[in-house]
């Protein structure tokens, strides 16, 4: 038994439970024996019952807009209705008094041939494709160029590219992940570009987890019928991340970093032709024409859904989202979120960041407070956080944590019992560096985990070639919906923001050179959207985009 002084007295006594029980399950894994998987009818009562999604109270029909009676989450349709930004409103007020005066032309600060909102891996790839076009391409993104959920991915990228897999295949495993809501074109693409990007990688310089053959590693995740996971570690998108930065620089791409878009602007014919800029910290407005605009904004998880903690960089809060939707755009799958069933409950400084579903791809078993395996690690995500949630709330077999939080054990230390020792130390070492210089060592101790808000399944609609309803407006990412469907199957993530990112990019480029760069830029449309507020009686108290979070209440979990 290992030294438990780090955990509290009420912890100890369940972990040397599932110490005892640990080379019991060892023998079975090596057997082939595993937990059972569930039936389809258990699958769907368990996530009607326990998934968050399918909380009545947690959703409401949105009153405005495109997608007026589409049910989102409650927080985010509070930001789909709201107001403006204030500095919009004053840059707003001024352009009428100027324009009462005679002048009718904005002042530009920026103009460029593509702009892109968004400074992740999405919105860097679609850089790199339209420089390589030959357009001039400005990136501007809310904090720093890398800032993004992209550099927090840890487990890797879904590609079918064994002799054993094919793109059919994953797309057969996309689809019943997603419950057969996907939109089939986009699975299609995505599915379809996975070998080509993966190669594109490699040529960049991006080092996979290979064996002394050169043959790249590829390992299950969640939901899938084949080995086609690809990582470089646990430090996966930080990899990925790196080598698209030094080709975007190579490139000599425009990034203005601290200037998150707040607006979009559109001429007289409905087209894209720009944004407006708030730069950080002073709040001043700026404005981009451009010939085409990309949205690659990311997710919302930092609006804490149900009040979930989150694994979601600091700038992720839906101003994509708010955006396009002022602008006309329908959105699509939004009721629909993935919580990761594996977010770290304790240590608590640690609440809601990711134990990667690369653990259990390892043999890595999820365990309830009495050290017994309760559902099989690798169902899809959705499926095990219903369980997950299900044993916590039902059974009440989740081990408390000292703030009254409550969790499930991630037993890590299989790993390295089927694999051979120093096996988490080389596959996991950002998560194993982390923890042992806090004093964790998850080579010894499992680590408490609960659900924590992790990607955003819906967004807008868009097509293959990342267009959307608007000419000139494109978007890729996590800022998107349709290819998951209902939910998303671990690793494609980072193929879809590659894919659709360098979609968009081409895409994008091709519409600047066919048709220029757009007649007179205006904000008609938000007056549009406004106007409909007035007549809900939805007054201007909560403005949106958020930008930032805030935080004036403490968590649960």
């Amino acid at each position: 038994m290992s030294d438990l002084k780090f955990f509290p007295e009420s912890m100890r006594d369940s972990i040397r439970k599932v110490e005892k029980s640990r080379e019991e399950r060892y023998l079975r894994q090596r057997r082939g024996d595993y937990y059972p998987s569930l039936s389809l009818s258990d699958r769907q009562a368990w996530l009607e019952e326990f998934h968050p999604d399918h909380r009545a109270d947690g959703r409401r029909a949105l009153s405005v807009g495109t997608s007026e009676g589409l049910e989102v989450p409650l927080e985010l349709a509070t930001l789909l209705e709201s107001w403006p930004r204030r500095s919009v409103q004053r840059w707003q007020q001024r352009e009428e008094k100027r324009q009462k005066k005679g002048t009718k032309d904005f002042t530009y600060d920026y103009e460029t041939d593509v702009l892109i909102i968004g400074g992740g891996g999405a919105g860097i790839a679609a850089a790199i494709a339209a420089c390589e076009a030959d357009m001039k391409v400005l990136v501007v993104t809310k904090l720093r160029p890398g800032d993004s959920n992209t550099i927090m991915a840890e487990g890797g990228i879904q590609v079918a590219d064994q002799e054993c897999d094919s793109p059919l295949q994953h797309f057969l495993d996309i689809v019943g992940g997603g419950h057969y809501t996907n939109d089939l074109d986009m699975v299609e693409a995505l599915v379809s570009d996975g070998p080509q990007v993966l190669r594109w990688l490699e040529d960049l310089g991006m080092l996979f987890d290979k064996y002394a053959t050169g043959r790249m590693k590829v390992r299950h995740g969640g939901g899938t019928s084949r080995k086609r996971l690809h990582s470089s570690g646990d430090v996966t998108g930080l990899e990925l991340m790196r080598v698209l930065m030094d080709r975007a620089r190579y490139l000599g791409v425009e990034m203005v970093s601290f200037a998150p878009a707040v607006e979009l602007l559109t001429d007289e014919n409905g087209r894209a032709v720009g944004a407006l800029l708030e730069r950080l910290p002073q709040g001043d407005i700026q404005v981009v024409r451009a010939g085409a605009v990309i949205l690659a904004t990311g997710g919302f998880g930092r609006i804490h859904l149900n009040n979930f903690p989150t694994s979601n960089h600091y700038g992720a809060t839906a101003d994509g989202l708010v955006m396009a939707y002022r602008a006309g755009q329908p959105l699509r799958d939004l009721q629909y979120c993935q919580y990761h069933p594996t977010g770290i409950a304790f240590p608590e400084q640690k609440l809601g960041l990711l134990a990667t579903e690369k653990f259990r791809g390892m043999g890595a078993q999820l365990l309830n407070c009495h050290g017994d395996e309760f559902v099989y690690g690798l169902e899809s995500r959705d499926v095990t956080t219903a369980a997950i949630i299900r044993e916590c709330v039902e059974f009440h077999n989740g081990v408390q944590t000292p703030s009254g939080g409550t969790g499930i054990w991630l037993d890590i230390p299989m790993i390295d019992m089927l694999h051979g020792r120093g096996t988490i130390e080389r596959e996991f070492p950002g998560r194993f560096r982390e923890f042992i210089k806090n004093g964790y060592d998850i080579r010894s101790w499992p680590i408490l985990t609960y659900p924590t808000l992790h990607y955003q399944n819906g967004g807008v609609v868009t097509q293959p070639d990342g267009s959307t309803h608007m000419p000139g407006l494109f978007a890729c990412g996590e800022v998107t919906g349709g290819v998951h469907g209902h939910n998303r199957l671990m690793g494609n993530a980072l193929l879809e923001i590659l894919v659709f990112g360098l979609r968009s990019g081409r895409y994008a480029a091709d519409f600047v050179k066919r048709l220029g760069v757009g007649g007179q830029p205006s904000l008609a449309h938000l007056k549009t959207f406004t106007d409909q507020l007035t007549e809900l009686g939805i007054g201007c108290h909560c403005v949106a985009p958020k930008l930032l979070p805030s935080y004036g209440a403490t968590l649960s979990v």
